[in-house]
């Protein structure tokens, strides 16, 4: 990477950023995905000739390319936010004398049908957690299960520890969730028959003595990409198209709803404190019984 007069060499300044964000705490996902961003603008900067400054005119590039391409406007956003966050830490830093990015709009999401997967399909993922090997099988239909149930994120799943479920009581604690909040999840007896039967195995092994509940395979621990990875496993053994982790959530949102399940209490329960992803649940509800209704009015039966 080079220099310019006035703008240091990006690529060696991200792991310094790396370990400022860690002693904030930040999660391991967030890092992960913000990072991602930062990579694939220098990435992008190599690919096209442009010289790896920040500047408005080189991130607007950088996520146009992105929508040229077919990348979601999430994705985009995602990414762009992480080299905002990046161009604000070098200002504070003082590695530049101001953040050249400040005001830069994020780009505009579509407001998109939520789609959760149906009872086949679930029925199909927890028939898929066979076939592996006995830990790994009981693992991934305990996790599919629990983030059913509870809608709780990937990276609050995978950072469970064996203290913070309680399976007698039927309730986990999320220690640490989105913005460093924690939670209490309540969950039933299939979900805890689940954990149960995973734990039982557990116990043979080789880091049955460390404090993390979930465990991978081959006497590794299980990480956040871990469980992403299993997961797809299980969805593309269940014959399900375009599965990622955060379909559980949207899924446990819109049958907590569809039970009749109040929104104050799924708000709580999925660790929002604003209203905004409670407003897409509630219109996709809202979309469902109007269909409904409308099948019974028939109305084009002329």
């Amino acid at each position: 990477m080079t220099t310019t007069e006035d703008h240091p060499d990006l690529d060696p300044l991200v792991e310094s950023w790396v370990l400022a964000l860690r002693a904030e705490r930040k999660a391991a996902s967030t890092i992960k995905s913000y990072t991602t961003g930062v990579r694939g603008f220098l990435a992008w900067c190599e690919a096209t000739g442009t010289p790896p400054v920040l500047t408005r005119a080189a991130v607007n590039g950088y996520v146009a390319s992105m929508l040229d391409d077919g990348q979601e406007p999430a994705t985009a956003r995602a990414r762009q936010l992480g080299v905002r966050r990046f161009s604000d830490w070098l200002a504070e830093e003082g590695e530049l004398p101001a953040d050249p990015l400040l005001g830069v709009k994020a780009p505009k999401l579509d407001q998109k049908v939520i789609e959760p997967l149906t009872e086949e399909q679930l029925k199909a993922l927890l028939a898929a957690c066979s076939g592996l090997d006995p830990l790994r099988d009981k693992r991934d239909a305990a996790v599919i299960r629990f983030m059913l149930e509870t809608g709780t994120r990937a990276g609050e799943t995978a950072a469970l520890e064996l203290d913070d479920v309680n399976l007698a009581e039927g309730v986990a604690i999320v220690r640490r969730g989105k913005g460093g909040k924690g939670r209490s999840v309540p969950f039933g007896p299939q979900t805890a028959l689940a954990i149960d039967r995973y734990t039982r195995v557990r116990r043979t092994h080789r880091l049955a003595g460390t404090p993390a509940l979930w465990l991978g395979d081959r006497g590794k621990p299980f990480s956040y990409d871990g469980l992403h990875k299993s997961l797809a496993l299980r969805a593309r053994m269940a014959g399900i198209e375009g599965f990622h982790p955060h379909l559980l959530r949207h899924t446990a949102a819109h049958r907590w709803l569809a039970a009749g399940g109040s929104e104050g209490g799924l708000m709580a329960v999925a660790g929002w404190t604003r209203p905004d992803m409670l407003v897409r649940y509630t219109r996709a509800r809202a979309a469902d019984r109007a269909a409904a209704e409308a099948r019974d009015l028939n109305l084009g039966d002329l």
